[in-house]
């Protein structure tokens, strides 16, 4: 089996996050420039098996589309065709920011620490993982 990796598309910055090769257990991958998302994915799957990509899905809490999802669907249509190949889902990503800085908060990382915006966009990718592994897994039941 190849990986699944998940991506927190942000307009300065992607946070990425992969499982396991059994595809169960959700890791923190990278944070990079937004520019240069789809060339780093490029170059990670030519030495990684990967078998999908979820990207986060950003909506408002009234399940509108947030302004930001212009840009999301224009790196998923980039995404598409430098990796026609494999395949692109999205997943809802509501809370998955609140949800990192709690992590850290709770990981008892120093406050400098935890102004790292990358290390909050990484650990999004994470939550957001993990959100699509635990509806797959409900589905195949």
């Amino acid at each position: 089996m190849g990986r699944i990796i998940a991506i927190d598309y942000g307009q300065k910055r992607t946070g990425l996050a992969a499982t396991d090769t059994l595809q169960l257990i959700a890791n923190g991958l990278t944070t990079v420039p937004s520019g240069t998302a789809v060339a780093y994915l490029v170059n990670y799957v030519s030495g990684e098996p990967v078998d999908a990509f979820v990207v986060g899905y950003p909506k408002q809490m009234n399940n509108e589309p947030s302004e930001n999802l212009a840009h999301v669907e224009g790196f998923v249509r980039r995404l598409r065709k430098a990796l026609p190949d494999i395949p692109v889902t999205y997943c809802d990503e509501r809370f998955t920011s609140v949800l990192a800085h709690r992590a850290m908060l709770d990981g008892g990382l120093r406050k400098s620490k935890r102004q790292d915006k990358a290390l909050a966009d990484q650990l999004s990718a994470v939550f957001i993982l993990q959100t699509y592994l635990e509806g797959t897994k409900y589905k195949k039941t």
